[in-house]
């Protein structure tokens, strides 16, 4: 094993590993409850850095019309370009990265996650080997709550969810997600980049999901409908709004009818004033 693999199992997998089965433990040996709790840990730990990029994004909304200026003002000029919108970054204090740092902080997270769910659903002589490497010795409560249960509602956390219920959450929450914090643009090509990321990035998970372990998948949608919530905390629901708008805009029956009778009513009222 290399040094690097050293550090990641010493640092995030090991103790990953050991906290999943205390968290099970406690949670009567339910392995997906342990899954959910551990979520729920993560993204709390995680909110700090997650208001700030949920910040930045409805920054980045609100500059759009001075960013739509800029671009079309220096439109021929690309490092004419590229200077004055970093100048409008830093007038607004902002970063363009602050949007996408939780995202990669996330990324060592789920790698760990999928190795820790595996490893720690052993189901065979040479996985339990491979699983006491991870388990710490001075903590008697882990060896004694492994094996561990992988069955949770229909779900076994170990393999796919085979019914596709999963993924279908999986991506149905973060399009959600991602509808909510789309930056509108003016820029036709950037809207269309935006409108690409918006169905690309849940279709990829939902499709990682019909290979990955449920337990996985688990922690994709609860993360993702945390996200949802905290997003609507503080910015409302974004881009949906539009769409809520529209409905809310509908006449109804009721108010067209209304509307027909005030129109009849004016229509009678103009005709008795002719005839008079």
């Amino acid at each position: 094993m290399t040094g690097i693999g050293q550090i990641w199992d010493l640092v995030i997998l090991s103790p990953l590993i050991n906290v999943l089965v205390i968290i099970s433990s406690v949670m009567l040996n339910n392995f997906g409850l342990a899954i959910i709790v551990l979520t729920l840990i993560i993204r709390v730990a995680t909110l700090p850095l997650t208001v700030k990029q949920l910040k930045s994004t409805r920054a980045m909304q609100a500059m759009q019309p001075k960013m739509a200026e800029i671009q079309k003002k220096y439109a021929r000029d690309r490092q004419k370009l590229a200077e004055e919108q970093m100048r409008l970054y830093k007038e607004s204090g902002i970063s363009p990265a602050g949007c996408a740092i939780p995202m990669l902080i996330q990324f060592p997270i789920w790698i760990a996650l999928f190795q820790a769910i595996v490893r720690a659903l052993a189901a065979v002589p040479e996985d339990f080997m491979n699983l006491s490497l991870h388990l710490y010795t001075s903590w008697p409560v882990v060896y004694a709550s492994v094996p561990l249960n992988p069955s949770f509602l229909w779900l076994d956390m170990a393999t796919p969810d085979k019914f596709l219920i999963l993924p279908i959450l999986v991506g149905a929450s973060m399009w959600v997600q991602q509808k909510m914090v789309t930056i509108t643009s003016t820029d036709p090509k950037q809207r269309q980049q935006n409108q690409m990321m918006l169905w690309m990035m849940p279709l990829m998970f939902a499709f990682f999901t019909l290979q990955f372990p449920s337990g996985l998948a688990l922690y994709w949608i609860v993360s993702n409908l945390f996200s949802i919530g905290i997003q609507y905390r503080i910015t409302g629901w974004g881009e949906l709004i539009p769409v809520k708008q529209v409905v809310s805009n509908t006449p109804t029956m009721d108010t067209r009818f209304t509307k027909r009778n005030e129109l009849q009513s004016g229509k009678t009222d103009s005709d008795g004033e002719k005839k008079s």
